[in-house]
């Protein structure tokens, strides 16, 4: 419903609309907010039975909410019409993630190279 509002005030009043938009984007991350608390605390659940040491879980789920914030706001800015702009965004998100990737990764390799006989 609000795609189509927005349509109809883009012809009359474009910063109206793109300021609708993003209201409606922001109402419904901020709708979802319970739904995401509830999958975070089940895979700490989950993790804590597995005896995974949580700082790696942690920092996964960092990666994965970088990962959509930087979705998010480079939506918003190709919204707004700045395409240029939005693929610095994704940049910026890509080397976040892993930059927050190589203490896992260095985990991970080290563990590989203990498993394989000398």
């Amino acid at each position: 419903m609000s795609t189509f509002l927005a349509l109809i005030v883009k012809e009359q009043k474009p910063n109206f609309a793109f300021l609708l938009i993003v209201f409606v984007g922001c109402s419904i991350f901020l709708f979802l907010i319970d739904q995401i608390y509830a999958v975070i605390h089940m895979l700490e659940v989950i993790a804590i039975n597995a005896k995974i040491n949580i700082i790696y879980v942690e920092t996964i789920l960092k990666i994965i909410g970088i990962a959509y914030i930087a979705e998010f706001a480079s939506q918003i800015t190709k919204d707004a019409g700045q395409g240029a702009i939005a693929s610095k965004i994704e940049l910026a998100g890509k080397i976040l993630i892993l930059a927050m990737a190589i203490p896992i990764l260095t985990v991970l390799i080290e563990t590989i190279i203990q498993l394989i006989p000398s």
